[in-house]
């Protein structure tokens, strides 16, 4: 090869095979960056549901303990003032403030767990497809491996015969 320019019949051809092969090379490059940058968004937004889903139960959780808390501080009230009963004309002020309290941290809780079963059913679809991606990306690579077995033997095969002429 002369100044970058093949000189015989055999350095063309195997210049032209080169070039070639590094086209389909760069075109299965492409494909891959393409399937793991997939890969990657698809686990990614399955973490991004995996967080929304552990942000709703800890703040059911927080509702909960709080109402506990409540229902802790209003025992306390009524114990002190003698009177358990709500509807009684002398239930202590901050007993009442206390029941109204809890009873909207419970509904806020009761009203999370409609969202949490929503974040549940989307981590799952969103998971679903992450791993028919995966699988796919499986196959994929797994067919490469298979066509490029295919290209190394008929190299192989080739300077076999070329050996033999």
């Amino acid at each position: 090869m002369r100044h970058g320019v093949p000189v015989s019949r055999m350095e063309f051809r195997s210049s032209i095979e080169g070039s070639v092969a590094a086209d389909a090379l760069s075109g299965v490059e492409n494909d891959m960056k393409s399937r793991e940058t997939l890969l990657r968004l698809k686990r990614f937004q399955v973490d991004e549901k995996r967080r929304r889903v552990s942000q709703i139960e800890m703040m059911i959780a927080d509702f909960h303990r709080m109402a506990a808390d409540l229902d802790r501080e209003i025992h306390a009230e009524e114990s002190r003032a003698g009177i358990s009963d709500p509807g009684h004309f002398a239930y202590p002020t901050y007993a009442k403030a206390a029941l109204g309290r809890r009873d909207n941290l419970r509904q806020s809780a009761d009203n999370l767990k409609g969202q949490l079963d929503e974040a549940k059913a989307e981590l799952q679809e969103a998971f679903e497809d992450m791993k028919k991606v995966e699988i796919l990306d499986d196959r994929e690579r797994a067919t490469e491996r298979a066509a490029e077995a295919a290209r190394d033997q008929a190299t192989m095969d080739a300077i076999g015969l070329r050996s033999r002429a």
